[in-house]
């Protein structure tokens, strides 16, 4: 998952921190298709370091999901009531 040491992390803050605002839902696809190919320049493409690329998007995906989206249909529910 996305939890690497934070002294691991500090080789990516610049790029974060020079990073534009993303406005749409394209660009970030854009972003994290570019990180993807980015990761996977100088590794051969077979289906170990290939399946570790598509993995780790998809992984993320499912964090993201649990913290945040998760969390607001939890809130929608107790507001709204269940269904």
């Amino acid at each position: 998952m996305p939890y690497i040491k934070k002294e691991d992390r500090i080789k990516f803050e610049k790029m974060f921190e020079e990073l534009p605002e993303m406005e749409t839902k394209g660009e970030l696809e854009y972003c994290i298709f570019r990180l993807m190919k980015r990761y996977m320049k100088n590794k051969t493409p077979n289906y170990s370091n290939l399946h570790d690329t598509t993995y780790a998007a998809s992984h993320c995906s499912d964090e993201f999901r649990r913290r945040f989206l998760d969390a607001r249909e939890n809130y929608a529910k107790k507001t709204n009531g269940d269904v």
